[in-house]
């Protein structure tokens, strides 16, 4: 380092840098030593790739095996099927059209038991009114006359499909149909369209539709023999599940609304009650299609899920706007919050006990003995909540005097005066003991709270409701007499407590009178 140097009134550095003789230089690498390492990567990332696939899949595997057994049920099917194909018996018998069977088998082969009764059932049906239209179309075109044969045939396929299509847009058949309709229009062009050219029309009908049955037989028979997954079943655990939680996303929220914890686990959790609608709908329409299984009947009432599902849902919308105030910036004063802190924890605590066990007695499929009671105590703390509000602090608007009469001052005698003295005293005892007022911003965002957590218990009486209902129409085990006595037996002794205690204070009262 060189000394510094004054110029001009300014002080100058200078650097001195020096070479470092034990520095070794890297040669540059050649053609050659460039393109092996450029071989060496690509190959170690051809080989990366496949491994992660296969972990990927061996992990999709692991978290869900039924997903494993759907694949094998779908190679049984294949392979049983593709028997009518490759034996001269069986190929004799279907004809060359045994790769129709094959097809149905890869169609309508679906994960659960309902989506795949759905559409063998479609399937089927559409074939047999297709066939029978085509058939009916062609006996007409054809005793019409070569002339006009093709121009009916025209008109026929022209109005039937139009039709077809129409009926896709009409929600009844959209949701039950769809499928069956899509089919109708294909065999209908199809078998009508090939009848004008193939003499052996009858064959050509027989031979798809008895491929169809072919397949669809052995579907049903495989997806309802090896571990089936029924579509009920899926539709009551996704319900069950999201009644849990959403009880413990109320929880969630309001323990860290009180306790300024910005936590995602309760955002996480009522999520999903808002995303599976979709879920929720496909699951009904294809649990309608199923037999009776488990303990679930025949007529078993699946719209009362979609019901159920919606007064959640109303939950989870409260709890959405709920988890909005705990983001928002305008913050209600830490006094204010621990004022009403404990009675609304309360409320959330009895609000989630409700919740909790309207998900027990759908886990169980049994009517609840205390579910009542649990209702009684989230009403009670909720009037209790409504109590402390009207008693909180309010807000003063100063109202403007008139310009046109001002007060006139007043005027004191010795006596007066001192009577004054003695009512600004007391008035100013008053005062202080009096609550004060609140400026509006400040108290906004603890009233939204809670609106929005007397709202969500609205909603909870409703999703109750909702499940006392399917309670009824599922036909619920009743609770047993002696567990009834067992629950009623702690609330007896404790009101024959709280009587005698009234009783020993009006004596005591007496005594002293």
């Amino acid at each position: 380092m060189a000394p510094e140097k004054e110029v001009s009134g300014q002080v100058q550095w200078s650097i001195r840098i020096t070479d470092d003789s034990t520095k070794v230089l890297a040669p540059e690498r050649g053609l050659a030593s460039k393109f092996f390492h450029g071989l060496k990567g690509l190959i170690i990332w051809l080989f990366s790739k496949p491994a992660k696939f296969l972990h990927n899949a061996w992990k999709i595997g692991c978290n869900d095996p039924r997903k494993v057994i759907h694949c094998l049920k779908v190679g049984i099917a294949l392979t049983a099927v593709s028997f009518f194909y490759y034996m001269r018996p069986l190929y004799d018998g279907v004809g060359g059209t045994a790769m129709w069977a094959v097809m149905t088998v890869v169609v309508v082969f679906e994960n659960t038991v309902g989506a795949t009764l759905y559409k063998c059932v479609n399937r089927i049906c559409g074939t047999l009114l297709a066939g029978f239209a085509a058939i009916g179309v062609h006996w007409i075109a054809r005793h019409s006359g070569d002339k006009f044969e093709p121009y009916i045939v025209g008109v026929f396929v022209f109005f039937l499909a139009s039709a077809a299509t129409f009926s896709r847009f009409i929600p009844s058949v959209k949701s039950r149909f769809d499928y069956g309709t899509m089919i109708f229009i294909l065999t209908f062009s199809f078998v009508s369209i090939s009848g004008y050219r193939v003499e052996k029309l009858f064959d050509l009908a027989h031979q798809r539709l008895s491929t169809i049955i072919i397949g669809t037989s052995l579907c049903i028979l495989i997806i309802m023999t090896i571990c089936p997954i029924w579509a009920g079943q899926e539709l009551h655990t996704l319900i069950t599940r999201n009644m849990d939680k959403l009880g413990d996303s109320l929880d969630g929220c309001m323990a860290d609304y009180f306790s300024d914890n910005n936590s995602k686990e309760s955002e996480k959790s009522y999520k999903c009650v808002l995303s599976s609608k979709a879920a929720e709908d496909t699951m009904a329409n294809f649990a309608r299609w199923e037999p009776a299984h488990g303990r679930f009947n025949f007529r078993h009432p699946w719209y009362q899920y979609l019901e159920i599902a919606a007064a959640m849902r109303g939950c989870a919308y409260c709890i959405e706007a709920f988890n909005g105030c705990l983001k928002s910036e305008n913050k209600a004063p830490e006094q204010l919050k621990k004022q009403l802190s404990n009675i609304c924890l309360e409320v959330s605590s009895n609000s989630t006990s409700v919740i909790k066990e309207v998900a027990t007695m759908m886990k169980t499929m049994k009517k609840s003995s205390r579910i009542d009671f649990l209702v009684e105590q989230m009403n009670t703390a909720v009037q209790e909540l409504q109590k402390d509000l009207k008693s909180f602090p309010g807000v003063s608007i100063p109202v403007p005097m008139p310009e046109d009469a001002p007060p006139p001052p007043p005027t004191f005698s010795q006596d007066d005066k001192k009577t004054e003295a003695a009512n600004d005293s007391s008035n100013g005892a008053a005062a202080a003991s009096a609550p004060v007022a609140v400026p509006l911003m400040e108290i906004i965002p603890l009233v939204t709270l809670t609106s929005l957590l007397i709202e969500i218990t609205v909603r909870i009486k409703s999703t109750v409701n909702s499940v006392e209902k399917l309670a009824d129409l599922a036909h619920f085990r009743p609770v047993t007499d002696e567990k009834v006595k067992k629950d009623n037996k702690p609330d007896n002794n404790k009101i024959v407590g709280q009587d005698q205690h009234k009783e020993d204070e009006t004596l005591r009262t007496l005594q002293r009178v």
